[in-house]
């Protein structure tokens, strides 16, 4: 029987951390009305965050990121190396925000939150999503880094965004945590690639966008988010939006839609999954890494019954072992390994010379 990742309190209790008043009390008031959540505290500074969160050890953070005197990156990683806590990051939707936001969620942080704007159904959608983040939150796993990815483009040959249309498919889906490990991953894969890859990760609209951005300067392959109508070819990465299911169509072209969420999210995996197993086949990979629920257990099956590869992280590197659990188990012959080695396992299910 698997071992709880952390004890399971009667109550959540929380540090909100924020340099405006205003927002504190916002996000206080929204916290306060989940039920079995506690703000035990606040700070108005990443220095006052670092300090408060060793004194009151919380079970969660709720942080801001633009702050005077430590930004809320800094103080992600300080408490990652002093007082490791799951965190989750309160952002604007700007450009800036988000960039940074993804940065944060790359040195530790668990999930992101855009910022309420004061109108009163946009409070009602924010509290929901920061109830939803903080329970994911309080069940993460907090971890080192496996390795460190430089903060530049590898020196690598890039591959050219002009590639020959791919006859295999890789499919990388992740959840919470999945942004740090999405690094590992991309910045590993090999420029020669013989396959496009699909990233579907469970973010809000207006940071997928960022993510790519980021993953693009780390990879040695080409990375964008993607957009209706977009190719499918050897060396390219295309990322889900925010909000939006992408699905490849028997055109063998990117569709992205509206429908219903499903398992309670917008991309999903799974979306994806079903129209790449029916058009793909064996020539379609998957991986799936660390993530709360069960999003891409039933696209995991599909894949393995049309003759496709399944690999699932590990669980002692996994931020939450809920997806890649679930995947292992819908499934009889996916391949379990740790972060680290995800990457070369993507490249050895990719046959050599594919499309060429």
């Amino acid at each position: 029987m698997a071992v709880p990742l952390i004890a399971t309190r009667a109550t959540t209790r929380v540090l909100v951390v924020d340099d405006s008043a205003f927002m504190r009390r916002a996000i206080v008031r929204l916290l306060e009305g989940i039920p079995g959540v506690e703000v035990v505290g606040m700070a108005v500074n990443g220095v006052e965050a670092v300090q408060r969160a060793l004194e009151l050890r919380p079970d969660v953070i709720t942080m801001d990121v633009e702050m005077p005197k430590m930004d809320g990156v800094t103080a992600v990683i300080e408490i990652m190396r002093t007082v490791p806590t799951p965190i989750v990051m309160l952002s604007t939707l700007t450009a800036e925000g988000a960039e940074t936001t993804i940065r944060a969620l790359e040195a530790g942080a668990v999930d992101c939150v855009a910022k309420p704007t004061g109108m009163s159904q946009d409070l009602v959608n924010v509290g929901e999503r920061l109830a939803e983040a903080v329970r994911h939150a309080q069940g993460a796993r907090m971890l080192r880094r496996v390795s460190l990815v430089p903060p530049g483009r590898p020196t690598e040959t890039r591959a050219s965004t002009g590639g020959a249309p791919a006859h295999h498919v890789v499919v990388i889906g992740s959840s919470t945590g999945g942004p740090s490990a999405l690094t590992e991953v991309i910045a590993h894969l090999p420029a020669g690639l013989n396959a496009a890859v699909l990233v579907v990760q469970h973010l809000p609209a207006g940071f997928t966008a960022a993510l790519s951005r980021r993953l693009d300067a780390l990879s040695p392959l080409p990375v964008a988010e993607a957009a209706e109508g977009d190719r499918l070819v050897n060396g390219r990465v295309l990322l889900a939006p925010g909000d939006f299911h992408m699905s490849v169509g028997t055109d063998r072209l990117i569709h992205l839609d509206k429908t219903a969420r499903l398992h309670g999210v917008r991309p999903a995996v799974d979306v994806t999954l079903a129209s790449v197993a029916s058009v793909f086949g064996r020539s379609s990979t998957l991986a799936i890494l660390t993530g709360m629920g069960k999003d891409g257990a039933e696209g995991a099956a599909r894949i393995e019954a049309a003759g496709g590869k399944v690999i699932v992280q590990d669980e002692s590197t996994c931020v939450v072992y809920g997806m890649p659990k679930a995947a292992k188990e819908r499934t009889e012959h996916a391949i379990q390994v740790k972060i680290d080695q995800v990457a070369n396992a993507i490249a050895r299910a990719v046959p050599a010379g594919v499309g060429r």
